[in-house]
């Protein structure tokens, strides 16, 4: 196997959401990069996991970064300019292309991959951004608290690439970069006696408690045509599968509710008093286009019932990984097979053979995203690490998260932990609006190396409400922005954070790029 040497200021390990706002951020200061992505399709969460954005209700105008909302706007643009959309539509300032019922802005994987490549193309074009996609990282190369290189595998050519470069910055999905630098890290839940948090696990902590990770698909509906799908194999399990503390069977329409875990039923499609999962993550809505622009709605199937929980993929060997990976997807196959051959229907019918796995909406043979929805990562042990107790509802009674004196952006939105790979149910609380402390991009221990993604100092009960797409995304961005000011000013990330001068100069920085480092002063709960 061949390999070559490829230098940069900043390396970027991972085309995430976190990656490409990153990779945005620093090259717009000036800063000659490399970003890798182990698929064909940068974007993460909103492309090659397929998960139309989580938001918090405020983000038309405020609670996300310039760039950020410059994103939203090219997705509503990338519709007005290349899709025959009715008048209305394209008349409306806050077109949302599915009308689905999680977003303000639902669309489909194959416009933000469009957009983000749009907004990332005056820098590849001009040589000062490479990306490398199917490079996955294989080592790092340290020398004591610095990371010298990083190798990584081309999976086309079976090549290798060493990439070299002052500031590496962890935007993988599953913080693959920290065990091959030896960085310190944790993973899974915490105990109460670590953290204080009140949701934590009463006993002792567990590494191998993680969310459960989802691999998501698309679909529409024909009536009248069948499109079912091969029996998958282990659909026999699936359908007989139910967890110890779930109220009904694994493929049913009973699930429980994340707020209360009592029972709840679900239909797939709006028209019945319960809630329609079709409706929850719809991405093309037909009444936005013209006549016949598409023969169906579209939804993007991340459902409490394709979420997987009987096993973690980070820190297991590698058949163990590949094995969770495999029935995860045979979980989402059998779904589909479930609901086109004896989902129950309203009308006294079983099954929706009409159902259509939307395979060219995720790019891939299978029909399911290329990657999984992973919802927790690696974290770094941090300078400082958020708490529940920074965040939560009932711990900030005034509404607002703990004010950080290093904020370097801000989130809002529940703490929301899908049940887990140690048998535990939904967590699901309320949060305040938050700050994003520069302290929890900090390693305890490693100078050159910084989290930029749902890999940063929070802990398992608080990555539920860091990790969604506007919060991913401003991680990310002050990841890169934080390495390109340490490259201007010869100073490392710790030193800017300790030193008030140097904070003060680089929060100016970054709201000179348009990050908000507070939330307005109203009542935004």
């Amino acid at each position: 196997m061949l390999s070559n040497e490829l230098h940069a200021e900043i390396v970027i390990i991972g085309g995430s959401t976190g990656g490409c706002a990153a990779a945005l951020a620093a090259a717009k200061l000036g800063k000659k990069v490399i970003m890798t992505e182990e698929t064909d399709w940068i974007g993460g969460q909103f492309t090659s996991q397929a998960v139309p954005p989580d938001e918090h209700p405020w983000i038309e105008s405020f609670g996300r970064t310039r760039t950020y909302a410059q994103f939203r706007d090219g997705v509503r643009q990338y519709y007005r300019d290349f899709f025959p959309l009715t008048a209305e539509a394209r008349a409306n300032p806050a077109l949302n292309p599915g009308n689905g019922g999680v977003s303000r802005l639902c669309h489909e994987p194959r416009a933000a991959l469009a957009v983000l490549n749009n907004m990332l193309a005056p820098y590849v074009h001009s040589g000062q951004l490479t990306i490398l996609t199917r490079h996955q990282i294989t080592s790092a190369e340290t020398d004591g608290d610095q990371v010298r290189s990083v190798t990584v595998l081309n999976h086309e050519t079976g090549n290798h690439a060493v990439l070299t470069a002052p500031y590496f910055l962890d935007a993988t999905e599953c913080g693959d970069v920290l065990p091959l630098a030896g960085a310190e890290y944790v993973t899974g839940a915490e105990s109460q006696q670590q953290t204080g948090e009140p949701h934590a696990l009463e006993g002792a902590a567990d590494p191998m408690d993680m969310q459960g990770f989802t691999y998501c698909f698309a679909m529409d509906y024909l009536e009248g045509e069948n499109h079912t799908i091969d029996r998958p194999e282990q659909y026999a399990f699936w359908r007989d599968y139910q967890a110890d503390f779930w109220p009904g069977k694994q493929l049913s329409m009973t699930g429980v509710s994340p707020f209360t875990l009592q029972p709840v039923q679900y239909e797939v499609f709006p028209g019945t008093e319960h809630y329609s999962l079709f409706y929850y993550r719809q991405i093309v809505d037909q009444a936005n286009f013209a006549k016949g622009a598409f023969q169906s709605n579209i939804s993007l199937v991340n459902w409490p019932q394709n979420d997987y929980w009987l096993g973690p993929i980070i820190d297991v060997t590698e058949e163990e990984r590949n094995r969770h990976l495999h029935d995860a997807k045979q979980l989402s196959l059998s779904l589909l097979y479930w609901l086109q051959t004896e989902a129950p229907r309203p009308d006294g019918k079983i099954g929706y053979p009409g159902l259509r796995l939307r395979r060219d909406t995720v790019g891939t043979e299978d029909g399911l995203a290329k990657y999984p929805y992973v919802r927790e990562s690696r974290r770094i042990k941090a300078e400082f690490t958020v708490l529940e107790q920074h965040v939560s509802g009932d711990c900030r009674p005034q509404g607002k998260g703990e004010t950080f004196h290093d904020s370097v952006g801000v989130g809002s939105y529940r703490i929301d932990l899908h049940p887990s790979t140690g048998g535990r149910n939904f967590i699901d609380i309320s949060s305040a609006p938050f700050q994003i402390p520069l302290g929890s991009l900090i390693p305890v221990r490693m100078q050159n190396l910084l989290p930029a993604c749902k890999n940063l100092g929070v802990t398992h009960i608080t990555n539920g409400c860091y990790r969604l797409h506007p919060v991913e995304w401003n991680i990310g961005e002050a990841a890169g922005s934080l390495a390109a000011y340490c490259l201007d000013k010869g100073e490392s990330p710790r030193a800017v954070r300790n030193d008030p001068n140097q904070l003060a100069q680089f929060q100016a920085l970054l709201e000179q790029q348009g990050v908000e480092l507070d939330w307005p002063a109203i009542h935004v709960r």
